[in-house]
């Protein structure tokens, strides 16, 4: 047997579950949990809207109060290292819980129309499958609704990369006119007199509600939404282990005679993946994806499948006054048009796609890039024009489809009354 191979196995199973030890922070002295796990999205249990009761008696729990140190789903736990949760803001089940419910209260708009989840819902990927997002009276704004999920593996935030943090980010939209057209002001007035929202961020923060503490609320829950294994999860171990393996599994009696231990491991990798298959339009598509041909990874990297980075990849710089993007920010020439990589995972129920929305389909998508994208002064060096046969666009939107993992179940409705 190959002594790379018996290595090799100790990474990959670990990453579609076999031996589940992957994915974890080291979190001294806290309950340690997996993302994904329904009871932490789930809501204070009950039906109908919350009661004083209800949450007096949830409070009153003091496991609901212990910092969680986190593990992510198999897949996604390979980018680990990039998991940021401040250290001013850690995680509890009670936290998560009040944005959870904050995350889905239209009285956080003016006019109790708009809520975080009608831009990010949960029924559109955590995005919305309109152009642009929809605001209060039917506003829209110039760009696409980001995904509100694996956010746990980001800092900055929007597409321009504007908001340093979760935090940050979760009460720009509240003030924005075209968004939710609130006041911070407003929205802490509104929390403080409602006796559910006040119990909650006394208990959870202490003293009286601020804006700063509502954006830590609905940064917590949003943290625990992440997309589980996808098929492509499942595939590539498998695919590691044939390949390191491969005069072993040529002659499988003798492999299960001679390494009874990894022929074992062998077939728990077999089944994992045949019980969520990827077919070969995708497996073709997953090889392209990764080689220089198609250079498709050299943005969409790493475990959640981007670089975090901001890129001109063309779209809309054909206007006469272009959204110049990230440029916005730095006011660095080389960022004009610049917009961020957004992640692979679950990319096909985001529709539609780019910054501006511009793309209604992953066939469009995989079009722009084969063109070589939009030419302009400041397009990314990353950008060039694709020699992809027909096959090879159909195979690269089946392998984007074979990213798609299931997202936690979440608890729309309950909400303090």
């Amino acid at each position: 047997m190959k002594a790379t191979a018996r290595y090799l196995f100790g990474f990959v199973a670990s990453s579609v579950g076999v031996t589940g030890l992957l994915g974890g922070t080291a979190a001294l002295g806290a309950e340690t949990v997996r993302l994904g796990d329904p009871a932490l999205t789930s809501g204070i249990s009950g039906a109908g809207p919350l009661t004083v009761a209800d949450i007096k008696k949830y409070l009153e729990n003091p496991a609901n109060h212990l910092e969680l140190a986190v593990e992510l789903p198999d897949g996604l736990s390979a980018g680990k290292e990039a998991i940021y949760i401040p250290s001013d803001n850690p995680l509890t089940r009670a936290k998560i819980e009040l944005g959870r419910q904050l995350y889905f209260d239209r009285r956080l708009s003016k006019d109790a129309t708009v809520s975080c989840a009608d831009c990010h819902s949960p029924s559109a990927g955590y995005g919305a499958n309109t152009q642009f997002g929809v605001g209060v009276k039917g506003q829209t704004g110039n760009r696409n609704s980001p995904t509100s999920f694996n956010r746990i593996l980001s800092k900055a935030q929007f597409w321009d990369g504007r908001a340093g943090s979760l935090e940050a980010q979760a009460v720009g939209p509240i003030a924005n006119p075209i968004e939710m057209g609130n006041t911070h002001d407003a929205v802490v007035k509104f929390v403080g007199a409602n006796e559910g929202y006040r119990l909650q961020f006394a208990k959870v923060f202490g003293g009286t509600p601020n804006i700063d503490q509502v954006g830590k609320a609905i940064a917590a829950f949003e943290r625990s939404i992440v997309t589980g294994s996808s098929p492509y999860d499942y595939y590539e171990p498998l695919r590691k282990f044939e390949e390191a393996f491969e005069e072993e599994i040529a002659d499988l009696d003798s492999f299960k005679t001679d390494d009874a231990e990894n022929f074992e491991k062998y077939t728990a990798l077999k089944k994992l993946s045949e019980s969520h298959p990827m077919n070969d339009s995708a497996k073709r598509g997953r090889d392209l994806f990764f080689s220089a041909k198609s250079n498709c990874s050299a943005c969409h990297v790493g475990a959640n499948f981007t670089d975090e980075q901001y890129h001109n990849l063309g779209v809309g710089m054909e206007a006469a006054k272009p959204d110049l993007g990230r440029y916005e920010q730095t006011k660095q020439e080389k960022d004009k048009g610049a917009f961020k990589t957004p992640t692979l995972r679950n990319i096909e129920f985001n529709a539609p796609y780019m910054h501006d929305g511009s793309q209604k389909t992953l066939e469009e998508v995989v079009e722009w890039y084969a063109k070589g994208g939009h030419p302009n002064p400041h397009l990314s060096d990353k950008i060039k024009k694709l020699d992809l046969s027909e096959q090879d666009k159909a195979d690269l939107v089946a392998f984007m489809k074979a990213l798609s993992g299931p997202l936690p179940k979440v608890n729309e409705s309950r909400l303090p009354q």
